[in-house]
């Protein structure tokens, strides 16, 4: 099986690339942030991505987005720290195949990559009760518009990435602060980050 690593902690990622190769026959590639991983999945094809969520540049729910987007074969398993609900029920929508928490022990992580391969879905049963709370309210313009705000960018700086007009983007900003009853942008982003809808 040919395995795309998506993990920014290069600690974390070559502990998890060694641990993959030692225990089974896979070929690992190794990305170091969200975006190194899409360049790879452009010009490259996988069985399966292993990925963080938490990552510079694209998330791991935006390169399971864009696989499900495209019709790829690739399946994709997301290890994290976090068990947040809003993650799982994103995960789940872009036809994730597993979900994992960092913690799991590594025989968990290799049955669950055996498993999805065969065709099966792999969610911790914790997790999964947890998909069931809140809905997230944000639609993806807000959630990305929202992420740059956490991060600190200034209207203008969002609408450049963005490629948006800085109005567009103080519209994303509120309708956000609206729905999420926050008193301004970074309350806004604290409260998705803390749901997971970051």
């Amino acid at each position: 099986m040919r395995i795309l690593l998506a993990e920014d902690q290069a600690m974390v990622r070559g502990a998890l690339a060694s641990l993959i190769t030692l225990s089974s026959p896979h070929q690992i590639v190794e990305a170091a942030d969200g975006d190194a991983a899409m360049k790879l999945l452009k010009t490259d094809s996988f069985d399966l991505l292993l990925t963080d969520i938490e990552m510079p540049g694209r998330t791991g729910l935006e390169l399971a987005a864009w696989l499900q987007q495209q019709k790829s074969p690739t399946k994709v398993v997301v290890i994290t720290t976090f068990g947040r609900s809003g993650y799982i029920k994103r995960a789940l929508d872009c036809g994730v195949s597993g979900f994992l928490l960092k913690d799991a022990p590594v025989s968990d992580l290799l049955s669950a990559l055996d498993k999805v391969m065969a065709g099966k879905r792999v969610i911790d049963s914790e997790l999964a009760l947890l998909a069931l709370g809140e809905t997230d309210p944000l639609n993806d313009k807000e959630r990305r518009a929202l992420r740059l705000a956490g991060e600190g960018k200034t209207t203008a700086e969002i609408a450049g990435v963005l490629f948006i007009a800085e109005g567009t983007v103080r519209n994303y900003l509120s309708e956000a602060m609206a729905k999420l009853n926050a008193a301004n942008r970074i309350d806004a982003a604290r409260i998705a980050q803390q749901k997971g809808w970051l």
